[in-house]
């Protein structure tokens, strides 16, 4: 889906490695480590897409980079904060070199990340990025609120993932535009699509936690509800089940057994909760469809589907 900005991916991954090198040979290391436990690349190829008519100077190819260690540095963040032992299949950080570690490397990259935005004189660029960590933040302290807590509303868990994933995604997709110099409807277009992207991306990535296996995810299936972390499918069992009181006290639980997980999910799937939740991931994909503008090209165009069909389709 993304072959026509390939050469530009290829080209991300070389300058990643030569970005989280360090005259500290651990902080070389972890760069190394993190870059290499590869990832879907899908914010840069967003961001690419966007821009595809625009010759790749260095500060295009540069704010690209500046995106991916962004969510690099967020991801690093997050292991620590859900004392995640694997990710992608691969050790993370932290489990590799503990927390302390982790955190100030993941501020590293934030810091590198940033000093390449800076070298862009489009001050707007920078206003979308900080309001973007500004939003990722928000997200995260929304969740850890409401770890363990069964009785959250569907449109807390919309404002939650928005901040958490959708708006990286809109941002990504709003840069590219903006480089582009496309005009300010085509731009907000782009940004709705990439929004609307983020949201079905994050709602199939919660569907996958339950549904699918711990080989295909590279982490724990569960391990959502094993943290107390409250998702789409998750309030609609707790809405719904004739076994939602039970389903209640097992969110609740802290330190959950495996029986106790187990049984979790099976009353999630005994209801229309994976259903329902696919069913709010296909209208999301549409409004990304139809939001499209016409002035892209058609290749760009149908690889902008490819991403919708992508998140349709992905079991992993």
């Amino acid at each position: 889906m993304f072959d026509i900005v390939k050469n530009d991916l290829e080209k991300l991954e070389e300058i990643l490695l030569e970005v989280v090198s360090s005259p500290v040979p651990l902080i070389t290391e972890i760069g190394t480590h993190l870059v290499k436990a590869g990832g879907k690349r899908l914010r840069p190829a967003l961001y690419f897409l966007a821009n595809c008519k625009v010759a790749r100077t260095k500060n295009i190819m540069d704010l690209a980079v500046a995106l991916e260690l962004i969510h690099m540095a967020t991801l690093v963040h997050d292991d620590v904060v859900d004392k995640a032992a694997t990710r992608r299949g691969i050790i993370t950080a932290n489990a590799k070199w503990g927390n302390q570690i982790s955190v100030l490397t993941g501020d590293y990259l934030f810091s590198k990340a940033f000093s390449l935005v800076a070298q862009n004189p489009n001050s707007r660029i920078m206003s979308v990025l900080t309001d973007l960590i500004c939003a990722m933040s928000e997200g995260e302290i929304i969740q850890n609120q409401e770890i363990f807590v069964p009785e959250m509303e569907e449109s807390v868990y919309f404002t939650k993932i928005a901040k958490k994933t959708a708006d990286f995604i809109a941002a990504s997709c709003e840069l590219g535009a903006i480089m582009a110099e496309l005009s300010t409807d085509e731009v907000e277009a782009l940004r709705q699509y990439g929004y609307c992207i983020g949201m079905a991306f994050q709602i199939t990535d919660d569907i996958l936690d339950i549904t699918a296996t711990t080989e295909k995810m590279g982490k724990p299936v569960g391990n959502d509800l094993l943290q107390g972390i409250v998702t789409l499918p998750t309030i609609y069992a707790m809405n719904n089940s004739v076994d939602k009181d039970e389903l209640k006290q097992i969110v609740a639980t802290q330190n959950m057994t495996k029986e106790q997980l187990a049984r979790g999910l099976s009353i999630i799937n005994e209801t229309a909760a994976i259903k329902y939740s696919y069913q709010v991931v296909d209208d999301y994909l549409t409004k990304a469809r139809n939001v499209l503008p016409s002035c892209l090209d058609t290749e760009v165009k149908e690889a902008f589907n490819s991403v919708a069909d992508f998140v349709q389709m992905r079991d992993f």
